[in-house]
């Protein structure tokens, strides 16, 4: 563009020098020097109108440029803030669908113990086990989820021998139902329940104390929990 202005400033200048060579020599005050032809000033003029529009337009492209930059960035943020709700909904719908709960009882014929050590008691017979966290062949229920659940565990036993039962959480003793030793009293039961906080994949079972028993048959001695709250 500057190399097109140039080259009229040329032509504007020897046009002029020509004009002054070929003129007829007169008196100094008769002499009137033309600055330039009519037309050439007008296309000067144009030139210069269309120099300026030119410079108008850049101006307005690059600003029309930034202003897509700036919506492209927004657009990308956006999108980012909708897939984070996406994700959000998804993890929402899936804490609705968790569903955890179980009730399994000894299931034995007579009863179950005395032994010399502390004993895991495996309730056999399951009742109900939605969501499959408990295992009648282990009797350990692991937790699917982190959330807070809820356990009970009653028994049932005669009085030739304690009961006495323990609730685990890993390996922490949580909670106790007991019934000592009597010999006019032919049957007792007990029972406890707690709240447990728990991640995803600890354990809770329940151990039968050392030199105790409890009856096992007529679904007297059960092991029950649920999920009350997904974490």
């Amino acid at each position: 563009m500057h190399f097109f202005s140039f080259s009229f400033a040329l032509l504007f200048c020897g046009l002029v020098l020509a004009q002054d060579d070929g003129s007829t020599a007169g008196t100094e005050e008769n002499v009137e020097v033309q600055s330039c032809f009519p037309d050439m000033c007008d296309l000067l003029k144009e030139f210069g109108a269309m120099t300026e529009k030119l410079k108008a337009m850049e101006t307005r492209l690059k600003d029309s440029e930034t202003r897509l930059t700036v919506s492209e960035t927004r657009l990308r943020e956006s999108e980012t803030r909708l897939n984070n709700s996406e994700n959000q909904i998804l993890e929402l719908r899936n804490k609705e669908r968790t569903n955890v709960m179980f009730s399994a009882v000894v299931g034995t014929a007579g009863t179950l113990g005395p032994f010399d050590t502390d004993t895991t008691v495996i309730y056999k017979t399951v009742i109900t086990n939605i969501g499959n966290a408990y295992n009648q062949y282990t009797g350990v229920f692991v937790a699917p989820v982190a959330g807070v659940y809820y356990f009970t565990i009653f028994s049932h036993a005669g009085g030739a021998h304690p009961a006495t039962l323990y609730l685990f959480k890993n390996n922490e003793h949580i909670i106790t139902t007991q019934d000592h030793q009597s010999d006019y009293d032919t049957a007792d039961n007990g029972g406890n329940a707690v709240f447990l906080q728990l991640q995803q994949g600890d354990q809770v079972y329940v151990r039968l104390a050392e030199n105790c028993h409890i009856w096992g048959y007529n679904q007297h001695t059960t092991f029950s929990g649920f999920l009350v709250s997904q974490m």
